[in-house]
């Protein structure tokens, strides 16, 4: 059985049923995506591993417990568990931590300048959280080029000199092509309404 085929319900049902291989292949699917919007909230990486880290086992006890009664699908629901251990971080060490409005030079912006964000309270918060994830399957549309070097300039956090190395490409070839990604960013924020309520 070629499992990497089969829809997310079935393999937790193959999971659930005693085959480990099938969470494997569930996991692999999936974890580029809920790091990535881990870690595009709290901006610290040791903090988001740890957090992804407790979110997969909270999904696994859950599996395992047969607690799992889904209606969606099982990538937005392991977001929300994600999202739900990010918020009790935040109230635990009481900071939550939001990206201010930066200059938007190239070295310095990251893709919370996209989102009008202010000072926000626990729920503006999570209203944040919900458009992050938003943002997340967004770049997932952008050609490879774009999406390359939005990665690695946001979630490895390299700088275009390193991109242009690691390319093999000129900086002004990095620099362009992040330029292109904006803007087909901000394209696909207009055409998904992805406007931020906060005020």
């Amino acid at each position: 059985m070629n499992l990497s085929k089969l829809e997310d319900k079935d393999l937790i049902s193959l999971y659930i049923n005693g085959q480990e291989k099938a969470f494997e292949v569930l996991l692999n699917r999936h974890k580029n995506k809920i790091y990535n919007y881990i870690y595009m909230k709290i901006r610290d990486q040791a903090l988001s591993q740890d957090i992804f880290q407790e979110t997969f086992i909270k999904v696994i006890n859950t599996l395992k417990k047969g607690t799992y009664n889904e209606e969606g699908k099982f990538l937005p629901w392991a977001m929300r568990i994600a999202h739900n251990l990010m918020i009790d971080h935040f109230r635990k060490t009481n900071k939550v931590r939001m990206i201010s409005e930066s200059s938007s030079r190239y070295e310095d912006f990251t893709i919370f300048d996209l989102l009008e964000v202010q000072d926000n309270n626990v729920e503006d918060d999570m209203i944040y959280s919900e458009l992050v994830s938003q943002m997340v399957e967004l770049i997932e549309h952008l050609p490879d080029a774009q999406r390359d070097i939005l990665n690695m300039r946001i979630f490895k956090e390299m700088s275009f000199k390193d991109i242009a190395k690691k390319e093999n490409v000129s900086i002004n070839t990095a620099l362009g092509r992040m330029r292109y990604a904006l803007i087909n960013i901000r394209k696909l924020i207009e055409k998904h309404n992805l406007v931020t309520p906060l005020s």
